[in-house]
């Protein structure tokens, strides 16, 4: 088993002291960072962040915000 990064394993020890139920818990935590990934910017929406309409830097970091939420997500889904 590969050690999480450091903001994967807070999520993951979050999840684990308020449910003492380990067999389903990392893909729960995974789907509810999809979920909140998906309202910092909508998947249909990704594109026209980074294409079509070039914001300034705050804006953009949302598409960033995005990447780092799914990045998580997939470490604890790949850690399952």
């Amino acid at each position: 088993m590969t050690n999480l990064s450091p903001a994967a394993q807070a999520v993951l020890d979050a999840a684990y002291e308020s449910l003492d139920h380990r067999g389903y818990i990392t893909d729960l935590v995974a789907a509810a960072i999809r979920a909140a990934a998906d309202q910092v910017v909508p998947p249909e929406q990704e594109r026209l962040f980074n294409e079509e309409r070039p914001w300034d830097g705050e804006l953009c970091a949302v598409v960033e915000i995005r990447a780092e939420l799914l990045a998580i997500a997939d470490e604890l889904e790949g850690h399952a």
